[in-house]
């Protein structure tokens, strides 16, 4: 009995596969609906903007954005406009990276929690070229820095 509703079920499948349109074809779900909420703790120190220095909470889900970050909704969108090109922002500048030495001042950040699933634990200086463009990559989950 079993195996005959096993071939019965595999058998209506199959059908149901063969009158979908190509359309309508299931395929793996897109990273950021899979990741759920975002929890981030950013701390930013020596940015030159006392309002843009300090610890914020940042929380981004599917539909809310919550926390004390300043830039809170702009931050949850440029997150998730990162995840959908594939980006990670987290990840360090490589070793054998050649970087332009100029120095963007003495801001520096630090960013803990979850990001798309995952464990983030990321530092963030604009001590070269390499370091400053990844700090601008985040913009505005870390903010504009004078230097």
């Amino acid at each position: 009995m079993l195996r005959r509703l096993v071939l019965a079920s595999a058998a209506s499948l199959a059908a149901l596969g063969a009158a979908a349109p190509a359309a309508v074809a299931l395929g793996p779900l897109p990273v950021p609906l899979l990741a759920g909420t975002d929890t981030l703790t950013v701390t930013v120190n020596d940015s030159g903007n006392p309002m843009a220095d300090g610890t914020f909470d940042l929380k981004c889900g599917l539909r809310t954005a919550e926390g004390n970050h300043p830039r809170l909704q702009g931050a949850c969108d440029r997150l998730d406009e990162l995840a959908e090109q594939g980006k990670d922002p987290f990840a360090p500048v490589g070793k054998d990276q050649m970087c332009t030495q100029q120095h963007g001042g003495a801001a520096t950040a630090h960013i803990t929690g979850t990001w798309q699933g995952r464990q983030v634990d990321a530092r963030f200086a604009r001590t070269n070229g390499c370091e400053i463009a990844r700090w601008d990559t985040l913009k505005p989950v870390l903010p504009m820095a004078r230097s």
